[in-house]
């Protein structure tokens, strides 16, 4: 069901995906979709929770391999390099579906509350990884940010709008933009 979600949504948008849709094309009852989910919200909640970590276990993002090697790289540049590889490798799963969330959420009041979960969630993430690099460059980070701005540049430049833009829009291969990213952070980021 979450395969026919991940391909319906993103092709035909909140309002142009129905359960109906979604049960036809997983070949299964509209009433199996309403019982293992409830509502096409929660459909939507859970192919977002699935998209961004790669799979369905319940591992935070910051328990996940990929961060924790963020986390524990010791050369600052480095730690940048991983953090746009690893946003990469979940907006080229994620972005398509964030963006439905993003453009449901200016009409509907619980995509709304899901999408701003997401914005807070991201920039939780995206602290941890600038408190880190706090740490590493000894608290000399360029113009004299602190862990909460440079959360704030990083939650910017690897945000699935930007990635959206430069990505799907643009036409930029995700390789260009993940190189532009990680060069977009050590400039901002580091002296």
């Amino acid at each position: 069901m979450l395969d026919a979600a991940g391909r319906l949504f993103p092709e035909r948008g909140w309002t142009g995906t129905t359960v109906e849709d979604i049960a036809r094309n997983a070949g299964v009852s509209v009433q199996t979709v309403y019982f293992t989910f409830g509502t096409k919200r929660a459909v939507l909640a859970e192919l977002l929770d699935t998209v961004i970590a790669g799979d369905a276990d319940p591992v935070a993002t910051l328990d996940r391999p990929w961060a924790r090697a963020v986390l524990a790289e010791p050369d600052p540049a480095a730690q940048l390099a991983r953090q746009a590889a690893g946003a990469r490798v979940v907006l080229e799963r994620a972005a398509p579906v964030l963006e439905v969330v993003r453009g449901a959420a200016v009409a509907d009041a619980e995509m709304a509350e899901l999408w701003r979960t997401n914005q807070r969630q991201r920039h939780t993430v995206q602290l941890r990884f600038a408190e880190a690099l706090v740490r590493k460059t000894g608290g000399g980070l360029r113009d004299s940010h602190d862990a909460a701005s440079a959360a704030d540049i990083a939650l910017a430049l690897l945000g699935p709008e930007t990635y959206g833009l430069l990505v799907a829009t643009r036409g930029w291969p995700p390789a260009r933009w993940q190189r532009w990213a990680a060069d977009g952070l050590t400039r901002q980021l580091l002296p």
